[in-house]
């Protein structure tokens, strides 16, 4: 079936950016998609790759267009701290660098040096556990489209007196950059440890919404992307996500 989706911006967008944005594909996906007559809006087939959506207008990716997508592959790995999830500033260390031969913790395809293959989800430089980079497009749509349902689990180790108070608000009433959190599921498992459950992704969320409570985190791991397990994969190894994996966070992200 193929895939469609309403734009509801108040500006008109570049369909690759919006794709881009949307956790579709990336930009240069939407590129060729366009090339290739895969993408239309409101019917018509568009072909110019400066081609805007206005709102009210529907963008449809036709099958063989979420084919093409799914032709890439997705990578697990356990990402330590020090290593950044997207693109590096000037000596910080890509997490891309650790997809290497002695690293593979299966038979797996290695990714070439110069392969596109985006984090779907980041992960920060000072955080650890499990990082997802995909070029399968139906994936990134599944894991940070903007209709996903996807949760992510993490064990968080903090600094500070925790009270049921603290929790209550970390759970409920939060704001960041002037907008109300969604709900969170956050449990008190031992000492400092916590436990939190998402179902948003804001830059450095988890840590920001410490800091509004009075707690500092000194340690950020995060262990599930929906039905995805970290499991006992060793910090700094990769491995391919399975198709029952595939699958199964496919169905997932939709509830």
């Amino acid at each position: 079936m193929a895939f469609t989706r309403t734009y509801d911006g108040d500006e008109p967008v570049r369909i690759n950016k919006w794709l881009g944005q949307s956790g579709v594909c990336s930009r240069r996906e939407a590129e060729g998609l366009i090339a290739d007559g895969l993408v239309s809006i409101d019917g018509e087939v568009v072909r110019d790759a400066g081609r805007k959506i206005e709102k009210g207008q529907t963008l449809t990716l036709n099958q063989g267009g979420e084919e093409a997508l799914a032709s890439g592959f997705t990578i697990l790995l356990h990402k330590p701290v020090g290593y950044v999830s997207g693109q590096p500033e000037p000596g910080k260390i890509p997490a891309v660098r650790l997809l290497s031969f002695k690293n593979r913790a299966d038979d797996g395809y290695i990714p070439r040096r110069d392969e596109s293959l985006p984090p779907i989800g980041r992960l920060d430089e000072d955080s650890r556990g499990l990082l997802m980079l995909s070029s399968d497009g139906v994936v990134a749509k599944a894991v940070i489209g903007p209709t996903s349902e996807l949760d992510k689990e993490y064990l968080v180790r903090v600094v500070g007196t925790i009270t049921e108070s603290k929790l209550g608000k970390l759970r409920h009433g939060l704001e960041l950059d002037g907008r109300k959190l969604r709900p969170a599921k956050v449990t008190l498992i031992r000492g400092q440890d916590l436990k939190f459950i998402l179902k948003e992704g804001r830059k450095r969320q988890i840590r920001r919404m410490c800091e509004m409570v009075g707690l500092e985190v000194v340690d950020l791991f995060r262990t599930r992307i929906g039905p995805i397990q970290l499991g006992t994969l060793p910090e700094g190894q990769w491995r391919h996500i399975t198709p029952e994996e595939r699958d199964a966070l496919i169905k997932a992200s939709v509830g």
